[in-house]
């Protein structure tokens, strides 16, 4: 099965505008408070048995049942015979936002280090789901939402042939209203196997990533924008907040990083075509850019989107170009050599230059682009590359080329 998500700038009227914030606002209160009823049911089950707090306590009977999703979802039916504004919000999207709720308590649960589900204010609720649209749902320029109508859309792609409509996500930004479109095929796409070329990728601290031959240096989106976000903030800083002022200028903050945001990532995806383009193999460490964003270079790292890049974007490119990715082990590529493979010891971070310490070998190269070498050597070790290429005299397709004075000696 196949998924695509389309996002389209969209056009709505002001009517529209006005039904787009009630439903955020009202989703936002019906998230807001099934949250809390959760939290309620948490807090009354934490005081010891003989003791219970000076100031307060939830009281909630030992036999109520944790509010699942299953439970709020039908509280949730019956609060709308008491509640007439609820009735005003498409069912469904208030089905998808106790679904949304019921995500982030099942992610802290499974990962505490995500933290704990926060309440949503208007600045951090921004968008509703539509699950289930109608199959014809789609036209030139326009997309028809459930209880909303249609609305005109600036389509800067055509629809994907072949794929139906499955959701339909109004997400609000800086810039604007936003319509994502997933798109889903029944079809299923078998996974890329090893080819010829491979290409080792290092992310590295002196440049954003480096290959075997060349050091790609990352454009410094964020530093370019640095001095005038300083400037906008500093005069954020002199408004009352909740004013008038104070949110238009928040606004234009807002839309400053959105910019920077989408600048960085038409660049992360022109370079992934540009480097799976030639090559068949795509080879980089497995490592864990959480650690980086809080380390020596995390505002570096963090302007690059590195780990957006590695995880995200390379391996999407990958799959969509067919080409084969795999994630290599990550311990000491920066302490063998490319030339002899011996471990040459650790390296200081401020030491850029490899020299091999084999007197047989003493090689000599940049430090990432051994590293790449190294990376790309432990890939094509792994899918078995190089016993392929001593097998096929050379050539990886499986087919022994014979030169003319071989096959004229045979005979």
């Amino acid at each position: 099965m196949i998924t695509y998500a389309y996002p389209y700038k969209i056009k709505p009227t002001q009517n529209q505008i006005r039904q787009f914030e009630q439903y955020l606002s009202i989703c936002r209160s019906v998230y807001n408070f099934a949250h809390a009823e959760r939290k309620a049911w948490i807090e009354s089950r934490k005081c010891q048995v003989d003791r219970c707090s000076i100031k307060s306590e939830y009281i909630i009977p030992a036999d109520k049942p944790f509010p699942n999703y299953n439970i709020q979802a039908k509280a949730l039916t019956v609060a709308k015979k008491k509640i007439p504004d609820l009735k005003l919000v498409n069912a469904q999207c208030l089905q998808q936002v106790l679904k949304r709720l019921d995500r982030a308590w099942t992610d802290f649960f499974r990962m505490p280090s995500r933290g704990f589900p926060r309440f949503r204010n208007e600045s951090r609720y921004r968008s509703f789901k539509f699950p289930k649209p109608n199959t014809i749902c789609l036209d030139n320029g326009r997309v028809k939402l459930p209880s909303i109508g249609w609305i005109r859309i600036r389509q800067s792609r055509p629809y994907p042939k072949g794929f139906l409509p499955k959701q339909l996500q109004v997400v609000r930004k800086a810039s604007g209203y936003y319509l994502v479109i997933y798109f889903e095929s029944s079809e299923s796409v078998p996974d890329a196997v090893p080819g010829k070329t491979s290409v080792g990728l290092d992310a590295g601290i002196e440049s954003f990533v480096a290959t075997p031959t060349q050091l790609i240096k990352s454009p410094q989106f964020l530093k370019h924008k640095a001095r005038k976000l300083k400037l906008l903030q500093r005069r954020l800083k002199n408004k009352t907040k909740g004013s008038n002022n104070w949110k238009k200028l928040r606004n234009k903050i807002a839309w400053l990083h959105e910019k920077v945001a989408n600048t960085r990532r038409d660049w992360h995806f022109k370079l992934a075509y540009q480097i799976t383009q030639d090559v068949d193999n795509i080879f980089v460490e497995d490592l864990d850019f959480k650690s980086w964003s809080k380390g020596l270079f995390c505002k570096q790292s963090l302007d690059s989107g590195i780990g957006g890049f590695i995880n995200t974007v390379l391996p999407y490119v990958a799959w969509k170009q067919g080409k084969f990715y795999l994630k290599v082990d990550k311990n000491g590529t920066s302490q063998e050599c490319s030339g002899c493979h011996a471990h040459t010891g650790k390296k200081e971070l401020g030491q850029r230059i490899h020299v091999c310490t084999n007197p047989a070998c003493l090689h000599t190269e940049p430090r990432d682009t051994c590293s790449a070498k190294v990376i790309q050597y432990r890939g094509e070790k792994a899918v078995g590359h190089t016993v392929q290429e001593n097998a096929c005299r050379g050539d990886a397709t499986g087919f022994i080329q014979l030169s003319l004075f071989e096959l004229v000696g045979s005979r």
